[in-house]
């Protein structure tokens, strides 16, 4: 190999370049706190410092999602809790209004308390969410779900269809429930024995038409029947009280699995400041000694040494 002043100098280049980059990186990462500036300085390391940001947001879509059946759930039970409050009373009415020694005025008192309670519920069914959307009315969320008829009673004008949402990696979670979910009909006996099924408010109006009109029949039916309205109401509340429980579930599994993750991000991409700064130290300390030599270097030629 010919030696000459030009390699020399190349060389002595070379080496303040390679030390000053070194230390340029250093700089870059002490100031950023990360170990990783660009993705091409660690290929690997990035690879999975994206998949694992990836998986990341995932789980932050999964928490929205979570927290907005939350609030619908919760909107829906505080809906339910109403209408379960309004068919207790209901019945005390319908009961009272047997009593036999009511006269047809008390009675028709008493039905226009019960016709007031049959349309707060009739209301509370065709609630909306913050959305404007009806609650109850299957995927038929811009129309209200229970129409009234004239001449007859309100009837359910949505659908059945419930819709999910994901929750998790492998979970998904209702996020709906139909008006004949919540306000199921009953099954009422017809005099040759038969059942037919009978709608929510449909119950309700052959009640205040039986205290209306002091008709024993109706009213005795009305009152056993009421009962089986409340039934599918608090069923329908534990069904919201279950999926809420569920969500406080999936919540703290969420939170374990970004804890894990960012963990595990952490020790990946986070810049050790300890080593890192003693890095930058020795970087400094050979630039200096290669500039040094470089000045030194720079002042000789192969000249001197020729004789």
């Amino acid at each position: 190999m010919k030696i000459s002043t030009n390699l020399m100098f190349e060389k002595a280049t070379k080496q303040m370049t390679s030390s000053q980059s070194n230390l340029a990186k250093s700089q870059a990462q002490l100031a950023q706190g990360k170990q990783v500036i660009n993705p091409s300085d660690a290929p690997d390391q990035a690879s999975t410092m994206q998949r694992l940001k990836s998986i990341m947001t995932r789980q932050a879509s999964y928490q929205a999602a979570l927290n907005s059946v939350q609030t619908r759930l919760q909107g829906e039970e505080s809906t339910l809790q109403s209408v379960s409050d309004l068919l207790v009373r209901a019945k005390e009415v319908a009961v009272q209004a047997s009593n036999d020694t009511l006269s047809p005025s008390n009675r028709k008192a008493l039905g226009v308390e019960l016709q007031g309670l049959r349309d707060q519920m009739l209301s509370l069914a065709n609630t909306k969410d913050s959305s404007g959307n009806y609650i109850f009315g299957g995927s038929r969320v811009s129309s209200p779900p229970f129409v009234s008829m004239a001449g007859g009673s309100p009837q359910y004008e949505g659908d059945q269809t419930r819709m999910n949402v994901m929750v998790g990696e492998n979970r998904s979670m209702q996020i709906n429930r139909s008006g004949t979910d919540v306000f199921s009909p009953v099954n009422r006996i017809l005099p040759d024995g038969s059942t037919q099924g009978i709608g929510f408010f449909n119950v309700m109006d052959d009640l205040i038409k039986g205290v209306n009109n002091s008709d024993r029949k109706l009213m005795s039916g009305g009152v056993g029947e009421m009962d089986q309205l409340l039934e599918g109401v608090t069923f329908s509340q534990s069904n919201i009280g279950s999926g809420l429980k569920s969500i406080d579930q999936q919540n703290s599994v969420i939170e374990d699995t970004v804890l894990n993750l960012t963990t595990t991000l952490s020790a990946i991409e986070d810049l050790d400041y300890t080593k890192a700064i003693t890095k930058m130290n020795q970087q400094m300390m050979a630039l200096e000694a290669a500039q040094s030599s470089f000045a030194k270097i720079s002042q000789l030629s192969l000249f001197n040494y020729i004789k």
